[in-house]
């Protein structure tokens, strides 16, 4: 293992913060939320959710990019997907997650439609830039921390005049989703595990009204162990203390200030605006839509994209999983009809989907 990773993990230190992590609880029982898919694994990997079990209750939340998608997005990029000469660009996460009638990319790639799965934006745009005779959709997902890249994308297509290139904007913000949750009556949380790589990109100021309005402690925490216990132990020093802050636990990759090159490119190309969000609905201000002046490659301009209601998934429960509400293990569905081999709903289906992981770590 890499040396500079090494101390992130060591058995001694880790075992010193569960010991913190026990005397500054003493007795209670911590409920917090990890919001980021990443952390999920994390948590469950290494061994953390068992060692603390007594004293700490895991949520998982909403911040697995696929998971949020909401179902009438992914019948809009379906049926972009049976357009004729439209090539759909998009990361392989998105390929198995089931749409109206348990249809997905993938079933409408075996029916003749040309869908391409790519690394990055920039792949996407390239294949365009090589074949011009195609339309080249690439479907942007996820939140503030891939959301740079693509408009960074976007810039060079309209640079170079790559007019056969466009993108359908689904990206979301995280903090408008912790506001909705944070006002949620029935969602009752001690504090929540902020993503360390959106944080990356937003820096810590946009998560302050947890603290200030709702009295609810926050903290930015990294991905190794070491990284998750000591922002657990800050946790449980806020609820035993009766405080309420943001602290910012990641220092050595995350600045306060967040990366004021990546917002500022994310301003140019994108604006603002209400998103739907799965299990949660519509959030104002929530999802990033492309500015006027890149209506030329804009998906939902050049292709007249209408998002329509669609039935939800019979049985899913998704969307109470990714609120917190409903521990995936609860579903009826979950480990019987929904496999990772077979998923009915998107948590199952993503490598960072709370379900897939339960299921991965045979949480029973």
């Amino acid at each position: 293992m890499d040396q500079r990773i090494d101390g992130f993990h060591d058995p001694a230190l880790c075992r010193s913060l569960v010991g913190a992590i026990r005397e500054r609880l003493a007795g209670r029982r911590l409920r917090f939320m990890e919001v980021c898919g990443t952390h999920t694994v994390a948590i469950f990997r290494s061994g953390i959710r068992s060692v603390l079990a007594d004293v700490v209750e895991h949520l998982s939340g909403p911040g697995c990019p696929v998971c949020v998608t909401h179902d009438r997005e992914v019948a809009a990029f379906l049926d972009l997907a049976s357009r004729p000469k439209v090539t759909v660009a998009t990361f392989g996460d998105l390929m198995r997650v089931p749409g109206p009638g348990g249809r997905s990319l993938k079933a409408a790639q075996a029916e003749g439609a040309t869908v391409k799965i790519v690394y990055s934006p920039a792949d996407a745009l390239e294949w365009a830039a090589a074949h011009p005779e195609e339309q080249v959709v690439f479907l942007g997902v996820g939140f503030e921390t891939t959301a740079p890249a693509v408009a960074a994308t976007l810039q060079m297509a309209k640079a170079r005049e790559i007019m056969n290139f466009s993108v359908l904007s689904m990206h979301k913000l995280v903090p408008p989703a912790l506001a909705a949750l944070a006002a949620d009556p029935d969602i009752s949380l001690d504090a929540f595990l902020l993503p360390g790589h959106v944080s990356a990109i937003i820096g810590t100021e946009p998560y302050q009204f947890l603290a200030a309005e709702h009295g609810i402690p926050a903290v930015v925490a990294g991905f190794e162990p070491v990284d998750i216990l000591d922002a657990i132990k800050t946790l449980a020093e806020m609820t035993a203390g009766g405080t309420a802050r943001v602290e910012n636990c990641y220092r050595r990759v995350v600045a306060d200030a967040g990366n004021p090159r990546a917002m500022a490119i994310l301003d140019e190309v994108f604006a603002v605006t209400d998103a739907p969000w799965r299990g949660i609905g519509v959030i104002p201000r929530s999802g990033l839509a492309l500015r006027p002046e890149y209506a030329p490659w804009d998906a939902r301009v050049v292709f007249a994209v209408e998002e329509q209601d669609v039935p939800p998934i019979p049985g899913c429960r998704c969307g109470e999983v990714l609120k917190g509400k409903l521990a995936p293990d609860g579903c009826p569905l979950f480990g019987r009809v929904c496999t990772p081999a077979a998923p009915v709903g998107p948590c199952m289906v993503s490598t960072e989907g709370s379900c897939a992981a339960y299921f991965k770590y045979r949480v029973r």
